[in-house]
């Protein structure tokens, strides 16, 4: 394996009492971008709310069926601009992508996306229940009635089954028991279902038509968000790809269960940052329609890339049996645990297993003088890149700390090894002023999670702790 050479000093500003800074200004244009899109949403929801009550929502509340029917209208409303913004969240807009990364993208999606879900429920049962006069015996008859005689009502019925079917397979209980290939399979009639939401909305929806404003605003909110998700998630692949053009030129087993991928191809397009990840898939025969992510272990250069996975379904599996000159088709790249999110000069690596994969890029990438950066793996039978983080060493003055052992306890982030010392106690000790450092933490979900709650414990500012977990 390639030993990691040395990186000559970044030039820039002068040091400070021996401290180079580190320029915030993507951090800062970031956090910019995030508190725009915040407003945007919930302007969007104040908005459909003041057509509600505009439309004489609040005086529909004085009888029981025109209570539920109006209550009805407002949970149609508010579910439909969440419809739109959970697929708008995961439509891999390059600046949502860069400001909030994929993570928190994934976390907002879910949370959106299962209120948007709850409040369409919602709208259904109250506009059914306010035509049946608020009489419960009568709502099925009704919502028969509904489905078969108003326009869009068939096809709106069909499209919540598919959201129905979408939701169900997203709980965490029901996703242990699928694979990832099937899970992502079954996630794609999401987009069926905010489809064939589309002509009930426009056809008998009153709110939609009620004035010129409300249907030009409909009408561009649907619009963006279909062009969003066919030039982002298609489009943009596709194009990258063919840039890239890249091949498989060897498979390393570095480890039990534990598989490198080198590839290599054009130096053209967008430069991807080490940390982040890319969807892959690998023109092979069978099985090429479903898209793996992986993150690059290595800092991409000269249009070589590679990527490191652990062995644990078909999809990695498969890995073990590529060949070198196989084609491959990218999407991304994506996640901000990158010098994106860097604004301090002290930097705290922080991963569990094969999540010290983008750890191990941004180590070699960075940049950073002796004791300004440490790198903490926890592992369970042997520890990866060995001899790669001894050159960084080296060379570059990295500090490693290696944690073996299972986890010691439900809740910590420790290794069994580690003496009977209190999480946030072990992060002191291993980071010494660890609250001057941008800690980048990468791993299992919940261990990612034990980890950022003992650095915010240990006084890390919440924006200074950047995570990716491995999930889906």
């Amino acid at each position: 394996m390639t030993a990691v050479t040395a990186r000559p000093p970044v030039p820039g500003t002068p040091p400070v009492d021996g401290i180079r800074p580190v320029d915030g200004t993507r951090a800062r244009l970031d956090a910019a971008v995030r508190l725009g899109a915040i407003v945007l949403l919930w302007s969007a929801l104040l908005l459909v709310a003041y057509w509600w009550a505009a439309g004489g929502g609040f005086q529909d509340l004085a009888t029981l069926p025109t209570a539920l029917d109006s209550t009805g209208r407002l949970t149609g409303l508010v579910a439909s601009v969440l419809l739109l913004a959970q697929v708008l969240l995961m439509a891999r807009i390059p600046t949502l992508e860069h400001a909030f990364g994929q993570d928190r993208l994934t976390r907002l999606h879910r949370l959106v996306g299962f209120t948007s879900f709850t409040l369409m429920l919602a709208h259904i049962g109250l506009i059914t229940l306010g035509y049946a006069d608020g009489r419960l015996r009568a709502s099925v008859g009704t919502f028969w009635t509904l489905t078969v005689d108003y326009p869009g009502m068939l096809l709106a019925v069909a499209g919540t089954a598919c959201l129905v079917m979408v939701v169900v397979t997203s709980v965490r209980a029901a996703r242990r028991r699928l694979r990832y290939e099937s899970w992502h399979l079954l996630h794609l009639y999401a987009y069926l279902g905010v489809f064939l939401a589309l002509p009930h909305q426009l056809w008998t929806g009153q709110e939609f038509l009620a004035s010129t404003a409300r249907t030009v605003f409909w009408w561009t909110a649907w619009i963006v968000t279909a062009g969003a998700v066919l030039i982002w998630r298609v489009g943009l692949p596709l194009l990258r790809s063919a840039r890239y053009g890249l091949r498989v030129t060897g498979v390393v087993v570095e480890a039990p269960g534990v598989v490198s991928v080198h590839l290599s191809g054009r130096d053209r397009g967008p430069r991807p940052e080490a940390g982040q990840f890319f969807t892959f898939r690998f023109l092979t025969g069978r099985g090429w329609l479903r898209a793996h992510p992986y993150s690059l272990s290595a800092a991409p250069a000269g249009g070589a890339m590679r990527f490191t996975a652990k062995v644990v379904g078909d999809g990695s599996g498969a890995l073990l049996h590529l060949r070198p000159g196989t084609r491959v088709l990218v999407e991304g790249p994506y996640g901000r645990l990158s010098a994106r999110a860097r604004t301090r000069r002290r930097v705290a690596l922080i991963g569990a297993g094969v999540g010290i994969t983008p750890l191990r890029a941004l180590a070699e990438s960075l940049d950073y003088g002796p004791d300004e950066a440490v790198l903490i793996h926890r592992f369970t039978d042997r520890p990866l890149f060995d001899e790669e983080f001894r050159s960084l060493h080296a060379t570059r003055g990295l500090r490693v700390v290696r944690l073996p052992g299972h986890r010691r306890s439900p809740g910590s982030w420790l290794g069994s090894g580690v003496p009977a010392i209190d999480d946030e106690a072990a992060l002191r000790a291993l980071v010494p002023r660890v609250d001057e450092h941008d800690v980048f933490i990468c791993g299992p979900e919940a261990w990612t999670a034990d980890v950022a709650r003992s650095a915010r414990a240990a006084g890390v500012p919440a924006d200074h702790i950047h995570t990716e977990s491995f999930g889906w």
